[in-house]
């Protein structure tokens, strides 16, 4: 005869066993939920366009490439990305200026792909009358039916999990420190101004995204004197993971009083083959304290051998790929109506994808050759 501890121990067991029992479907169910912030930067040949894509599963995506003749392409780009990801609609859509390399692809890309919020910073600031037309017409079809926002610094953007503070919007930058930051900005002292931004690069929204540990700063193309009022005297942010790099690389953007302070461990230049990656631009990011890799969209021209990254660490190469590559960086022609095309990657398109953790580990990979890299 079991005694009164032998029986309780008895039928203690088999609850067990049925307690772990049914626990396994529950645990190999939690396995294979998504637990990474995923971010791919898309190659559309010097434009903009970034996809984010929550544990959950919920999307944002930055801007929208290039228009025209182009729209089609690059909107083949953008869901191949989110094909990748698995996901089939956007919740919302930033897009941080009105200029054609980020806006480009929009009506194109909102034929085929549920948008549901659009967002953005009110009109445009310069007069261009295709611009103008895109915006009364188009934009607004667009939006009246889904949901529509102009956004002001300090604004949240709402998507499960993740954590987005909209940091510079139309000129004005967030007027307060995020809590814990704040602390005084040693490269405030040494800003040197450009002449004034009244275009739409300086109007861009700018996004602080924050998954646990994890931060990834994203400004569009803000420039110089925009970067200063965002970061002096006092950094609102502190220091971040991620920084995608601001304009494509440009030196009219990317000052050390925005570079130098963030002490990104890893920066991603979203550049063209002749676009971004000049080397006013190559000498800040290289410096900047922290920084471990730099990775590319494109092999720049602009750069040269003399400073570019590592092939593993750029996603699409030249097209025209010649006997010997020259290590001075090549000097861009004038811009303006005489100007010829900037060169187009016409081969496969590859993107460079984030996987981030809420502990602030993540890995960088890079779509054209398998290369990952692991920052822990």
């Amino acid at each position: 005869m079991l005694n009164r501890k032998s029986r309780a121990r008895s039928e203690f067991f088999p609850a067990v066993l049925l307690t772990l029992l049914l626990a396994v479907p529950l645990a190999t169910a939690q396995a294979q939920t998504q637990e990474t912030l995923e971010i791919y930067l898309i190659d559309v040949e010097g434009g903009g366009a970034t996809l984010f894509v929550s544990p959950a599963g919920g999307t944002l995506l930055i801007d929208t490439g290039n228009g025209g003749q182009n729209a089609a392409r690059d909107t083949r780009r953008i869901r191949d990305a989110m094909d990748d990801a698995g996901v089939a609609d956007i919740d919302h859509l930033i897009t941080t200026h009105w200029h054609g390399d980020h806006y480009g692809a929009m009506q194109e890309l909102a034929s085929q792909v549920p948008v549901r919020h659009f967002i953005d910073h009110g009109p445009s600031v310069e007069s261009n009358e295709r611009v103008a037309e895109f915006l009364n017409t188009t934009y607004r079809a667009l939006y009246e039916g889904a949901e529509h926002t102009v956004v002001t610094p300090g604004d949240r953007i709402s998507l499960a999990g993740i954590d987005i503070t909209v940091v510079a919007s139309a000129k004005r930058v967030i007027d307060r420190p995020l809590p814990g930051r704040g602390g005084p900005n040693p490269y405030c002292a040494d800003f040197v101004s450009q002449a004034e931004d009244n275009g739409e690069n300086a109007q861009s929204v700018g996004i602080l995204v924050r998954f646990g540990e994890f931060r990834v700063l994203h400004l569009g193309d803000l420039t110089v004197n925009t970067e200063f009022e965002l970061m002096c005297p006092n950094n609102p942010f502190g220091t971040v993971d991620l920084f995608v790099v601001s304009h494509h690389g440009q030196p009219i953007s990317n000052a050390k009083v925005l570079v130098h302070a963030i002490e990104a461990r890893v920066a991603i230049l979203n550049n063209g083959t002749r676009k971004g990656g000049q080397p006013e631009a190559m000498r800040v990011l290289y410096s900047a304290p922290g920084l471990e890799d730099l990775w590319q969209l494109h092999f720049s021209q602009l750069s040269g051998q003399e400073y570019t990254v590592p092939g593993l660490f750029i996603a699409n190469p030249v097209d025209d790929v010649q006997e010997v590559m020259p290590i001075a960086p090549l000097t861009g022609p004038s811009r303006g109506a005489g100007a010829p095309p900037r060169p187009v990657h016409n081969g496969d398109a590859h993107w460079i994808k984030v996987s981030g953790h809420g502990d602030g580990s993540f890995t960088v990979t890079n779509s054209r050759n398998g290369f990952t890299k692991e920052y822990r």
